[in-house]
């Protein structure tokens, strides 16, 4: 008995789990509690959906917490969305309630008086976000030893969701400097449903600390229920093609609701725009046909309290309820038991289609069910590679990637993370309020993301802030923020190290509706929330937007930019393309269209050569490359081949194909891609000297040389190109 961890838990978990009737604890919870109980080390978690990582976690640190009470904050919980906060802070509530341990939560829509009563009594579980935790570390300062000096544990869910992005570098930082400031160290505990590569993610959870991070990974056999649909929209270049397409999408949004309407469901899209369109689409089915309007819109740009009604919609009671959804609910947000998501058109990575798949068959065993709904623009006198059904290409590679190989896109870390240099320069100044230039130095320099800059690059790097006025030197020779700095700062908007377009709030009458960045004039219409718009008033000194409800069809109004593609599902697109395989999943319309692709491929000779004649003087170069791979090759072209060769045209098609143009021919041009990736290339030849991108939100105010070194090193990728052209060479 004495081996069972159950009986080394706090009687309110165990009386947690006797009311939930839980027959026995799970793997990843047993390996939670000889980790956290047994050992000091670190942990990862990474299993599946619903699988009870977060009650993993939170049992034996709630334990702990219950049999020596911290006498500050003692579990600090980071999660990347708001709504991920608030379910938590709903399931903890529920749980902790017997046990007499405080939770709170703190982000942007959580009420100022809540946020006092936790500064007054510092205890217990703190949830927090990367942005309003950079408000406390920044504005509070002197408050951060109250709040953490007995923090036990860190948890940070959805790890893979911070870790490739400029938030982990952020989140990193954070954690360090708490350490620091409060003189903890914590424990860290790390979750997540999609991850393959623990190396590196154990490396990044273990950063800046002294103890290992052991892994916990037990592998689930959930059952999966998968289809893939397709659907053509044919050119319309006449009349009757114009009405073809109009039945073609008809028929797309009919397909949609009859698969939705009945049930609890979720159907993920890959932009706003497009959520806000299905929405509105679907609504005017149910009013056609005078059913129930059981459709919600959910994503980052709709108010707090529209969001709160989704979810409770597709929590709470029996349905049927359907909302369709960006990634905002693609996180960890338990959702109750969901019946179905559909995907429209595919995710661009195998970890958003785990992400996504597992929101539904959370309940007991049932099956994970997931349609994909695959458009096409199509027009069969495109040029040839815009002919093939690229969509529902990715959506058979991630499936058959995930389902047969168990592969999710291995996490990359920027190796100079100059943009988060400044960011965490000017916090830290911040939160000192004046600081000697070499004590700034070391506080930056030490944290995890930053020990490889050369301290000389760093001196040069404040130099340039000095010019810009973005910090100034007093007289005795210390530092503080500048008069331009304070501009930065002081603006709630730095606390995010993601770009955040500035949007107008959009109210109907008192009611605040959501967001828009782009407005239009009075007296025209957009959508948002699932809804149209007239808009009546523009407010642009309050960036206020007021409207009333409206009738008609308008597009909507944001830009979204497509996700990065891995050249390993490019690969894999190549071999479903070049196989007879027959994938069961697929839909008759689909297999068809997959099975006319092919034939296309075969007589094109589209899979035999990476660059083919297109006519004229046209090229097409089809690199099989990942998105990253793919603009390396982009600039190898433009820089070092363009006038050698006589090249007048590269037009890139990301990342499936380039259209070139020029006085050479398809056989030399793809021996001299592959001779110049032979030689050394020197990633900075790949940029023209005057040319600097930006990767991040405050790489503006880096200095010229260092934003070029960074591009280089984390914008392009010279060895995966060359990886890449070793296929070529071999005519795979």
């Amino acid at each position: 008995m004495s081996d069972n961890p159950f009986y080394r838990l706090a009687p309110f978990i165990k009386e947690f789990i006797y009311k939930n009737r839980w027959e026995t604890l799970r793997e990843a919870q047993v390996d939670a509690c000889r980790v956290l109980f047994d050992t000091p080390h670190h942990l990862l978690i990474a299993s599946g959906t619903a699988s009870g990582k977060t009650e993993a976690a939170f049992f034996p640190a709630l334990t702990d917490l219950y049999e020596r009470p911290s006498t500050s904050v003692g579990i600090l919980y980071i999660a990347p969305l708001k709504a991920l906060i608030n379910d938590q802070f709903t399931r903890l509530n529920d749980l902790l309630r017997e046990g007499g341990i405080p939770v709170w939560h703190w982000h942007g829509d959580v009420p100022q008086a809540d946020k006092t009563k936790l500064m007054q009594n510092p205890s217990g579980v703190l949830q927090i976000t990367p942005e309003s935790l950079e408000g406390l570390l920044m504005n509070r300062p002197n408050a951060i030893p109250a709040l953490f000096h007995d923090l036990r544990f860190i948890v940070v869910d959805e790890v893979h969701a911070f870790m490739g992005a400029d938030r982990g570098i952020q989140v990193l930082s954070q954690l360090a400097r708490i350490s620091r400031m409060a003189g903890c160290s914590p424990r860290r505990i790390g979750l997540s449903a999609t991850l393959s590569d623990y190396a590196s993610v154990t490396e990044w959870l273990a950063a800046g600390t002294r103890e290992k991070v052991e892994v916990s990974s037990p592998q689930g056999g959930r059952k999966l229920r998968l289809s893939v649909e397709h659907f053509s929209f044919p050119d319309a270049r006449d009349e009757v093609q114009a009405e073809h397409l109009e039945r073609a999408r008809q028929s797309y949004f009919d397909y949609i609701y009859d698969h939705t309407h009945h049930k609890k469901a979720l159907i993920f899209t890959n932009s706003r725009s497009d959520a806000e369109t299905a929405t509105l689409e679907l609504r005017r089915t149910a009013a056609k046909r005078g059913e129930r309007d059981v459709f919600h819109v959910h994503h980052g740009s709709i108010s707090a309290m529209l969001r709160e009604e989704t979810e409770a919609a597709l929590r709470q009671g029996s349905g049927p309820a359907v909302a369709a959804a960006t990634l905002t609910l693609e996180l960890g947000i338990d959702l109750g038991e969901l019946e179905r998501v559909l995907q429209l058109g595919a995710p661009y990575s195998c970890a958003s289609f785990v992400q996504r798949l597992g929101r539904s068959g959370r309940r007991g065993d049932a099956a994970s069910e997931m349609i994909f709904v695959t458009p096409e623009e199509e027009d069969e006198e495109a040029q040839l590679p815009a002919r093939m059904p690229w969509t529902l290409l990715r959506a058979i590679a991630v499936i058959e990637l995930y389902v047969r190989e168990k592969w999710v896109e291995p996490l990359v870390v920027r190796k100079l993370p100059v943009g988060l240099l400044y960011h965490q320069t000017m916090s830290i100044l911040k939160s000192m309020g004046e600081a000697e230039p070499d004590d700034l130095k070391e506080a930056v320099l030490s944290l995890p993301s930053f020990r490889s800059i050369d301290p000389a690059d760093y001196e040069d790097f404040m130099t340039y802030m000095l010019g810009m006025g973005q910090i100034e030197r007093m007289d005795e020779g210390s530092l503080i923020i500048g008069m331009a700095g304070e501009k930065i700062v002081n603006n709630f908007r730095f606390y995010a190290v993601f770009k955040d377009d500035e949007e107008h709030v959009v109210y109907n009458g008192t009611e605040e509706i959501g967001s828009i960045t782009t407005v239009p004039p009075p007296g025209y219409c957009f959508t948002l929330a699932g809804k149209l718009w007239k808009v009546e008033e523009v407010d642009t000194r309050h960036k206020a937007v007021y409207v009333k409800t409206s009738r008609g069809k308008v597009d909507t109004l944001w830009l979204g930019a497509g996700g990065d593609v891995h050249t390993r599902i490019m690969r894999k697109i190549r071999e479903v393309l070049g196989e007879t395989a027959l994938y069961p999943y697929l839909a008759p319309s689909a297999a068809a269209r997959l099975e006319r692709a092919r034939r296309l491929a075969k007589e094109s000779g589209l899979l035999e050569r990476s660059v083919l004649p297109a006519g004229g003087d046209s090229m097409f170069i089809l690199p099989w490359a990942g998105s990253r791979q793919f603009r390396t090759l982009e600039r190898l072209l433009k820089n070092n081949l363009k006038g050698r060769l006589g090249l007048r045209s590269i037009v890139p098609m990301e990342p499936y194909y380039m259209v070139v143009a020029g006085s050479t021919n398809a056989e030399t041009l793809e021996a001299e891609i592959i001779a110049e990736c032979t030689a050394a290339i020197e990633p900075l030849s790949l940029l023209s000297p005057d040319e600097a991108p930006y990767l991040g939100k405050y790489d503006e105010f880096i200095p010229h040389e260092m934003l070029r070194k960074a591009f280089s090193l984390d914008g392009l990728d010279v060895p995966g190109l060359i990886e890449v052209l070793k296929d070529w060479r071999q005519g795979t």
